[in-house]
């Protein structure tokens, strides 16, 4: 069962039972009254069982607005729901009448929230609210129209496209075959542990070796200098003790039944049947690769993902591609398997069509992006790909040194981008992404973007009182001083105050 949320207090009618009223200007009350909560009741609804049982359930406001507290706090689950309770800000911006001093919900209940916000959804909120704010920045003569795919060709290129891509990486140990299989192993004994119990005194439990397994895993795993060879006996010898618990469990399943496992054990069985397939196969062939390869049996979805950085080559965690527009970000594509991220600058231009209703001006992407259907696509639309054209430099000395002059212009027209990624990987969490399946990291990520875009709009609306201040010092006294206090205020801006 679910009821609409009610309506957007006003910051004057939140009860204090202590005495006193919230003020205007806090950034929750701003936030609270810049995003249109009641905009997306009505796909949050048909996401939710359609049913008159139970109690309700929590609106959309109290599930994406704590999800948005957690991420902007940087804090557990365990702690956004105490932080709820101690702070009559946050109980506003969730919608409450009143302040409470009660926990408002369990701090289980944000698993189901990400559950129910999906990837999509969070997009679809993410893209409204930046067109929102994009809107609001812009004079009334540029602003958008409202209907934008109502001719869109017939309006000029304009504004400027960024596009990259990176791995979020997952809260996953670093992975290594050995221990890979030391892991399956011991999930594996646990299962048969779990199928025995019914035939304890009737059937005699299967062998499993485990202690002797653990001493040999630890004797290579703890050894300073490991060779190839030394390596290699010690996988062939946990393979065995893999495969022998495989086949006790299948002899197991004949005389007992798989229903005594619980889903998340058998979720582990198959998982751990797929691994040693795989880990098999790679021994025999003498190879380090193989499509979908499994890096954790806990999260079986997650992938290493090849990125040739200095600090670590491989990462292992999802792979998202980004565009930026006038500071906001949009997230277009999310993969746990590796892919190249040239194949999305089609599918990203035309995204950006669709949001404002005409094609940018230029479009200012890494090297791997200045392929040559990528160059003909943005040429046959008039959109000018950064970077230097393919084949030979020009002869001419001028035009070659306008060339490198324009390539340099672009890379630092991209550098928003990458602070972007910079900004979510060591402000918000998108460094290590906490969330166990695949679904709720998803969200998780898509709430990280959401939360950088409120951030810049509370950033530029800043900006804007302060410049105005500025201006006014400036009209009134006209002096030195007031001049350097608005490059102060622009200075502050762009350094992120």
């Amino acid at each position: 069962m679910y009821k609409h949320n009610q309506k957007q207090l006003q910051f004057e009618d939140f009860y204090l039972p202590f005495g006193g009223k919230l003020r205007s200007d806090n950034r929750w009350v701003k936030l609270a009254k810049f995003i249109p909560w009641a905009d997306f009741e009505p796909a949050y609804a048909k996401s939710l069982a359609s049913t008159d049982k139970g109690p309700p359930a929590m609106s959309v406001r109290i599930a994406l607005g704590t999800l948005i507290i957690k991420e902007r706090l940087g804090v557990s689950d365990e702690e956004t729901v105490e932080q709820i309770i101690e702070n009559p800000y946050l109980q506003y911006f969730l919608g409450f009448k009143e302040f409470k001093e009660e926990p408002p919900f369990d701090p289980s209940m944000l698993v189901y929230f990400r559950k129910r916000l999906s990837k999509d959804f969070v997009c679809r909120v993410n893209e409204h609210i930046n067109q929102k704010a994009v809107e609001k920045t812009k004079d009334d003569s540029t602003k958008d129209d409202d209907n934008n795919e109502s001719s869109g060709p017939d309006k000029p290129n304009q504004g400027k496209l960024l596009i990259d891509a990176t791995c979020t990486p997952a809260d996953i140990t670093f992975p290594t075959d050995l221990k890979l299989l030391n892991t399956a192993r011991e999930k594996s004994e646990e299962i048969i542990d779990i199928l025995h119990s019914p035939l304890k005194g009737i059937v005699a439990k299967p062998r499993t070796y485990r202690k002797i397994a653990r001493k040999d895993f630890l004797s290579v795993a703890k050894s300073k200098k490991l060779s190839k060879n030394k390596l290699r006996k010690a996988i062939r010898k946990q393979l065995g003790y893999l495969g022998r618990n495989l086949k006790s469990i299948e002899k197991l399943s004949q005389e007992s039944s798989l229903l005594l496992l619980s889903k998340r054990a058998y979720k582990n069985l198959l998982v751990i049947q797929e691994v040693y397939r795989q880990q098999k196969w790679m021994y025999d062939n003498r190879q380090n690769k193989i499509n979908d390869r499994i890096v954790s049996i806990s999260q079986p979805h997650v992938r290493p993902i090849k990125r040739g950085k200095a600090g670590a080559s491989t990462e292992f965690g999802a792979k998202i591609s980004v565009s930026l527009v006038d500071g906001y970000c949009f997230l277009d594509h999310v993969g746990w398997d590796n892919f190249n991220e040239s194949s999305d600058l089609k599918p990203q231009i035309n995204a950006y069509h669709r949001r404002f209703g005409f094609y940018p001006e230029s479009v200012h992407a890494d090297r791997i992006y200045r392929n040559r259907e990528n160059i003909k696509f943005c040429k046959k639309l008039g959109i000018r790909l950064s970077g230097p054209p393919l084949g030979r430099p020009p002869m001419q000395k001028e035009i070659h040194e306008e060339v490198k002059k324009q390539a340099h212009q672009d890379e630092c027209d991209r550098i928003p981008i990458e602070g972007k990624f910079g900004q979510g990987k060591r402000r918000f969490s998108l460094s290590k992404i906490m969330c166990k399946l695949a679904q709720t990291s998803e969200t998780a990520i898509a709430i990280v973007l959401l939360v950088m875009n409120l951030e810049k709009w509370l950033s530029a609306t800043l900006y804007f009182m302060l410049s105005l201040i500025g201006n006014l010092l400036y009209r009134l006294f006209g002096s030195h001083r007031s001049r350097y206090t608005t490059f102060t205020f622009n200075r502050w801006y762009l350094c992120g105050f």
